[in-house]
């Protein structure tokens, strides 16, 4: 009986990968106490997405877009009002081999936002949400790696180098906090939030991993005497991830969702504004595992059946984080004398190539500046700058699956005369890279009688196109060994076309797998 050894392999298999343009659609309703729209100025939105199901064949998504308008209102002397609401939203992402119970990693984010006026009373808004879903399943599959006696054995091993899943986690961070703002303005109105997540970081420490990240937060908001104001605040987001056995040379993907914002203001007197933001986070880690791969056996003695399986698994798995400053000057026409209030960064990669040991990036830079002038209206201006990067010394760079995303870290906006402005911004990239492996593996090995005893001492056999030392020492029941050492073959690995090599008959006791 043929006793094999194995060895625990965990596979995180990616099942499929969707992206996807989905549409929101809903109407804002101007309250009583506000005066009727003119026209809107600024429409903007954070989307958060509360919860998400794998399903048959498809994602379902629930989440809401907290919606904020700037709008001129009709027949005042106020310049400019604001609107807030969140939309509801639920929506059907068609995912092939989806299944019910498997895992979905989704990034969701505003492409675009727009306010339409229907009436007076009565705004209809309309945005563009970009999605990207990942499925993941996941599988312990047993290798084989050994065979207790080997003695009437041939085996192929391959050593492979693959990312074992170590195990998986997610937890729930609430960040709370109370923005503070002048203390010489008594807030009215908020007329536009940005929320993103930026410097976000790990830190591995017993059976745990520490996520750190910090909620950047920007407010724009009128004042009871018509003043427009902003204030910039950075909430720090902490949460630990139960993960045994986890340890410090793991890879890990974390990833981090927005699920409820809660964005108000507090009484006056105490010149602040209440922020509460609920964050899922997810864990995946990875160790870099070496297994002694059986791919194939034979036995010149006995009939040995098993069965052949593929199994796919990552490889070469790592993140690059690097940063790239963008150092242009834009012009914008009509802009003298307006005081810039805040510029709003959208980045995006347009294209991805990969050459050889390089993968190089075509990205823009989608930029709205917001100013205002001496009455305290609102303008608007839009610009956009190209760039390219590159991540260089990768290794057979056109192989590797890639998932890139940019955030920025610093901006700063310098105005001079005749409408330029300089722009220095600093964006993080961050590049996590893999290899597919298809792995070839053996299983379910058993005996079946003994072999055929071959009548030949020796065959003479002309190589084929194709021909390995191993494929033809298996279907004549010889070995390797003993075909290299009959024909004086130094490498193996290297046999021509039209060859002729001597096929020696196995002899139990002469041969030594």
């Amino acid at each position: 009986m043929i006793e094999a050894q194995r060895e625990n392999l965990s596979i995180n298999k990616l099942i499929a990968e969707k992206k996807e343009i989905i549409f929101v659609e809903g109407d804002m309703i101007v309250p009583d106490s506000k005066p009727d729209i003119l026209n809107t100025i600024c429409t903007s939105g954070v989307v958060s997405i509360y919860k998400k199901e794998a399903q048959e064949e498809k994602v379902r998504l629930d989440g809401a877009i907290n919606t904020y308008i700037m709008y001129m209102p009709d027949g005042t002397d106020d310049t400019v009002r604001g609107l807030n609401t969140s939309i509801d939203f639920s929506e059907n992402v068609n995912v092939p081999n989806c299944k019910e119970g498997m895992n979905v990693i989704s990034d969701v984010n505003v492409k675009s936002i727009e306010g339409k006026v229907i009436n007076g009373r009565k705004v209809g808004i309309k945005a563009t949400l970009e999605v990207s879903l990942k499925i993941y399943l996941n599988e312990d599959v047993e290798v084989i790696n050994e065979i207790q006696d080997e003695s009437n054995v041939q085996i192929l091993k391959e050593d492979l180098r693959v990312n074992s899943l170590v195990g998986q986690g997610e937890t729930k961070i609430y960040a709370k906090d109370n923005v503070q703002i002048d203390n010489m303005d008594n807030l009215a109105e908020i007329l536009k939030v940005q929320v993103c997540l930026v410097d976000k970081d790990i830190k591995i420490s017993y059976n745990k991993v520490l996520t750190k990240s910090e909620a950047e937060v920007r407010i724009m908001y009128l004042t009871e005497d018509n003043r427009i104001n902003t204030v910039n605040y950075k909430i720090p987001v902490v949460g630990f991830i139960d993960i045994p056995n986890v340890s410090e040379e793991n890879i890990c993907d974390v990833n981090y969702e927005m699920k409820n914002i809660i964005i108000k203001p507090n009484s006056q007197e105490e010149h602040s504004i209440y922020i509460e933001i609920e964050i899922g986070v997810t864990c995946y880690a990875y160790e870099e595992k070496q297994i002694n791969l059986i791919q194939d056996m034979y036995s010149p003695m006995e009939n040995i059946d098993f069965e052949k399986k593929q199994i796919m698994t990552m490889t070469d798995k790592r993140n690059v984080i690097e940063i790239k400053q963008i150092r242009e000057k834009v012009n914008l026409k009509d802009i003298d004398g307006l005081n810039l209030i805040d510029v709003d960064i959208v980045p995006s990669i347009v294209n991805e190539s990969k050459i050889n040991s390089k993968i190089l990036y075509e990205a823009e830079l989608n930029m709205k500046f917001i100013f205002e002038n001496s009455r305290t209206q609102i303008i608007t201006k839009d610009a956009k700058i190209p760039f390219e990067y590159t991540i260089e010394n990768l290794q057979n760079g056109e192989s590797l699956n890639t998932d890139s995303n940019m955030e920025v870290k610093n901006q700063d906006f310098i105005i001079q005369d005749g409408g330029d402005i300089n722009c220095n911004i600093d964006l993080q990239t961050n590049t996590n890279m893999y290899r597919t492996a298809n792995i070839n593996m053996i299983d379910k090995i058993q005996e079946n009688g003994d072999r055929e005893e071959q009548d030949y001492s020796i065959v003479i056999y002309i190589v084929k196109k194709g021909d390995t030392l191993w494929n033809i020492a298996k279907e004549f029941g010889s070995t390797v060994d003993g075909i290299a050492r009959v024909n004086g073959i130094e490498n193996r690995d290297l046999i021509m076309p039209g060859q002729k090599l001597y096929i020696p008959k196995f002899e139990r006791n002469l041969e030594k797998v």
